[in-house]
């Protein structure tokens, strides 16, 4: 079982924009320290819901600040971006850290980004397929061209090339954030592993995974890849002797940094969003996750890891939204957590 932090840089009422991102880098930072796995980076744009505009930046920074720690995005947002400039920056990132870089996507939101960048509603609702398979071609293949809806090239040169170095491994891995069967399948087809969310529970984790590996068997996909498929799931954590101290510290912080970053979303069509409640999703994420003692969280992992399949964890250490706090977390979970788990 590999258990990493889930990284927003959710900047907390009352918070300045500095406050949030030094508190993510220095969570990442003691991650390492204490022992665990792997940091996902989170990206958000023109919302306090996550500070941090672009994850392949901040992973960038990390990995030049850490020796052993794997670093991922959670996720890129590619309806927003060109594949072919996530690629080239994937495969440096790759190549410069010696293989601990894992690239993360997804198709995002119908949120006015879309309208910033100048993507257009179309690059959601229709063109992930599109920019998911030119990323994968150019993380896997020595030159490339396109002849596709949205992006048109001639055939260019992979430069640098992810799969020629390192001793003629695989280039970074890439992970895809799925919300609905029709992402899983999209990720299956392609053997591509799962990101699955923190607001979803372990029943609807397992069925996810067990739609994937019937679509990737169904792709001709082998035995052995679907075996090693290393999907990601995310969700919360936090450490207190006691699982009401836990659970407060949470149900204190969260609602608030919630209700700010929710309300902040502006949809690029003017379409109607209904967000949750900030106390009761609270609380749901406090009934599905690790959140009390030591014991109680290494249980609740090993329990979602052997109803869903799942051996990979990205856990929101930062939901108390103090720096002190949520290193104190980290290092619990490394120190009291890990150790329980093998």
């Amino acid at each position: 079982m590999r258990v990493g932090s889930f990284v927003l840089a959710a900047q907390f009422p009352g918070q300045g924009e500095g406050e949030a991102l030094h508190r993510a880098v220095r969570s990442a930072e003691v991650a390492e320290e204490a022992g665990l796995d792997s940091v996902w980076l989170a990206e958000h744009h023109f919302v306090p819901y996550g500070t941090c505009p672009s994850a392949l930046t901040l992973a960038a920074l990390l990995l030049g600040r850490t020796r052993r720690i794997r670093i991922g995005t959670a996720v890129t947002v590619l309806p927003t971006a060109h594949p072919v400039a996530v690629g080239e920056q994937a495969a440096l990132l790759h190549l410069t850290s010696g293989g601990r870089f894992s690239l993360g996507v997804g198709r995002g939101g119908p949120w006015v980004d879309l309208e910033v960048f100048g993507a257009g509603l179309a690059a959601y609702e229709k063109g992930f397929p599109e920019s998911l398979d030119l990323l994968v071609r150019w993380l896997r293949e020595p030159s490339v061209g396109a002849d596709g809806e949205r992006y048109r090239f001639r055939e260019v040169p992979v430069v640098p090339r992810p799969r020629e170095a390192l001793s003629g491994g695989p280039g970074p891995e890439v992970v895809v954030a799925c919300t609905s069967p029709k992402s899983v399948r999209l990720a299956a087809e392609r053997g591509l592993p799962m990101l699955l969310g923190m607001h979803v529970g372990d029943e609807e984790k397992a069925e996810m995974v067990a739609l994937w590996r019937e679509q990737a068997r169904a792709s001709g996909r082998s035995p052995e890849e679907i075996r090693a498929a290393g999907h990601v799931s995310a969700g919360v954590c936090q450490i207190a002797d006691r699982r009401t101290d836990a659970a407060e510290t949470l149900l204190k912080a969260m609602p608030g940094f919630l209700k700010q970053g929710l309300e902040a979303h502006m949809t690029v069509d003017g379409r109607h969003r209904v967000m949750r409640d900030p106390l009761a999703y609270t609380e749901l994420l406090c009934g599905l996750h690790p959140v009390g003692t030591p014991r109680l969280c290494a249980d609740r992992l090993a329990a979602t890891s052997e109803r869903t399949g799942i051996s990979r964890f990205a856990l929101l250490v930062e939901g108390s939204g103090d720096l002190a706090a949520t290193e104190e977390n980290v290092r619990r979970l490394g120190a009291e957590v890990l150790p329980h788990l093998g």
